[in-house]
């Protein structure tokens, strides 16, 4: 445990080092298991911040340019902090017909958020995603485990407002 002086960050505080020892810790010797490390390491913290993958790459021997081609290669990491509450909008042909853009502007201007990115306040992240699967409810948006059909820009931050 501890390989080394824990590097300060904001995000991370000693419950979460002591955590992120344990991992590391669990898979130092088990050849292959860079993945299994990033991915339970980015759910203690939410994300990967570059001091946390170099930690990383120090405890369990490896290169850090090896352990960060690992985690920039799978989309589910992700170097930067996400919101306590993902929305994913459909850009499918249905969904884009049926006005999700406009649903996505709405969204972008009353959280002041981008596709790609999470709000200052880290309340939501935006992904914009080719298809959700509900065609016939379109236009459609998912927040975490929550599916919206027929959203309309007049009522989604409405429904928004509900996530805190």
């Amino acid at each position: 445990m501890g390989y080394t002086t824990h590097p300060q960050h904001p995000d991370i505080d000693s419950d979460m080092w002591a955590s992120i020892d344990q991992v590391i810790d669990r898979y130092r010797h088990k050849p292959g298991s860079v993945i299994a490390a990033l991915r339970e390491c980015q759910d203690v913290v939410g994300y990967l911040p570059t001091v946390l993958v170099d930690y990383i790459a120090k405890g369990l021997h490896l290169p850090p340019a090896e352990v960060f081609g690992v985690a920039s290669f799978y989309s589910l990491f992700s170097f930067e902090p996400k919101g306590r509450h993902t929305i994913k909008v459909c850009l499918g042909t249905a969904c884009y017909v049926k006005g999700i853009k406009e649903v996505i502007s709405r969204i972008e201007n009353e959280f002041q958020l981008e596709e790609g990115w999470t709000s200052p306040d880290r309340r939501f992240s935006l992904e914009a995603v080719r298809c959700l699967g509900a065609c016939g409810l379109a236009p459609v948006m998912v927040v975490g485990e929550d599916t919206y059909g027929d959203v309309k820009a007049d009522t989604v931050i409405r429904k928004l407002e509900e996530y805190e």
